[in-house]
């Protein structure tokens, strides 16, 4: 698409069918979008001035609504992806090199003939060369592109930005240079590689495949190769209740620590049986060796995994409440999910900083406004970051502005299921 008649289509609304898709209707989110989105092409037209002819793609931010630490060791999920995204600007050429700029963020050339783990590039940077040399590893020939990126995935949010970055560079890449012959599922996992491997963060999956995949989706990763992916349609507010994410503003910086506890934790009761991960490991003969355990394992390890095994299969039971159309049964599981977590999981707020407890005050909060109606539990990893409310349709603007006055101003955000996942924007 021309730069010029890119940006007269969006003044002229010819995006909004698309637009309504993504983001939901009314005014406000219309005019919101459509100056994002102004903006983003008018920011890409100075940066790189010499590019005429542009694309747009779009990666949504998720939602964990079941499967809490869950999906590292082999387990099942459920989660969706919101009307949050990560929109990119993009120009292709034949450079031989990726040059980004992401708002708010210093820009950044990833040289595509040294992309090795070795090339010195590390954060944002590092995980562009793992996407680049995975594809490549597919026999991809890439020539490179400039992109501008803007992102309402806020860092930090526990709404995963960074699953939502590693999922629009993959889909730039495989639309472009590859014919959508890799798919969701495949750049799902290319994702995964890249901060992994180049960034060296030990992720798991969920993020990156919810993004990639789109919509509200039940995941089994028993086999993380050829992972079970099972999407279905649920509307909430059918039910009369809003999904709720309110940021606490507690930092995730110096938490790593903490992450990787809680995976080395359950692999070690897991290599007790001889198994890699928790999902491969007899739920009985667990608790039947729970004295021997003792011996090798700490006591929190052993919580931890049985916090693992309930949640894994309640993450089945909320998939299958909400197929049914049992919407109630489904919020006494999240709110079982939520009570695991902060019991046995023990991921509401670090050891290393226990006077900061903004989760759990969150989640105390949240509970005390809900009484007897709605469900509240920690979204994410834990530690610092979100908490995650259904909340009655009539309660949810009290709700929000009782979230906005402990937290500040537009800490609680009210959230959508988005239908797809990442996809270049057009206006078809």
């Amino acid at each position: 698409m021309n730069i010029t008649d890119t940006l007269q289509s969006i003044e002229n609304n010819e995006f909004t069918k698309v637009f309504s898709e993504l983001y939901g209707t009314g005014d406000d989110t219309m005019t919101y979008q459509k100056q994002r989105y102004l903006d983003a092409v008018s920011s890409f037209a100075k940066l790189y001035p010499d590019r005429k002819d542009i694309r747009i793609f779009s990666a949504s931010g998720r939602t964990e609504i079941g499967g809490n630490h869950t999906d590292h060791q082999h387990g099942c999920v459920l989660a969706a992806a919101v009307n949050l995204d990560a929109i990119g600007v993009v120009a292709f050429h034949n450079d031989g090199v990726i040059r980004i700029k992401s708002e708010g963020y210093n820009p950044f050339t990833v040289n595509l003939s040294d992309i090795s783990v070795q090339s010195g590039n590390t954060g944002t940077a590092a995980i562009v060369s793992g996407i680049a040399t995975r594809f490549m590893d597919m026999g991809v020939k890439i020539g490179g592109f400039d992109l501008y990126c803007t992102s309402d995935v806020i860092c930090g949010s526990g709404i995963s930005s960074s699953a939502a970055f590693e999922t629009l560079i993959g889909t730039i890449i495989d639309t472009y240079y590859n014919d959508n012959k890799a798919g969701a599922v495949e750049i799902a996992k290319i994702g995964q590689f890249a901060e992994n491997v180049y960034f060296g963060k030990n992720s798991g999956l969920m993020d990156q495949m919810v993004s990639s995949v789109g919509g509200l989706v039940f995941i089994d990763f028993s086999d993380t190769e050829q992972p079970k992916v099972e999407g279905f349609s649920c509307d909430f507010e059918e039910y009369g209740y809003c999904l709720c994410i309110t940021d606490t503003k507690s930092s995730h910086a110096d938490l790593t620590d903490d992450y990787t506890a809680i995976r080395n934790e359950m692999e070690n009761i897991a290599k007790h049986f001889g198994k890699t991960h928790l999902r491969f490991v007899n739920e009985l003969l667990f608790y039947n060796e729970i004295p021997k355990l003792r011996e090798t394992c700490s006591d929190r390890a052993i919580i931890r995994a049985t916090h693992f095994f309930e949640e894994n299969n309640r993450a089945k039971f909320e998939a299958s409440a909400l197929k049914d159309g049992n919407f109630e049964y489904f919020l006494e599981l999240v709110r079982q999910s939520g009570r695991s977590s902060e019991a046995y999981l023990q991921n509401h707020y670090s050891c290393s900083d226990p006077e900061n407890q903004a989760i759990t005050l969150a989640v105390m909060l949240s509970r005390r406004f809900l009484g007897n109606s709605g469900a509240v539990r920690v979204h994410g990893g834990g530690f610092a970051g979100t908490i995650q409310a259904f909340v009655p349709v009539g309660l949810v603007d009290d709700y929000i502005n009782e979230m906005n006055r402990i937290f500040g101003e537009k800490s609680c955000t009210k959230m959508k299921i988005r239908p797809v996942g990442g996809v270049e924007i057009t206006k078809e």
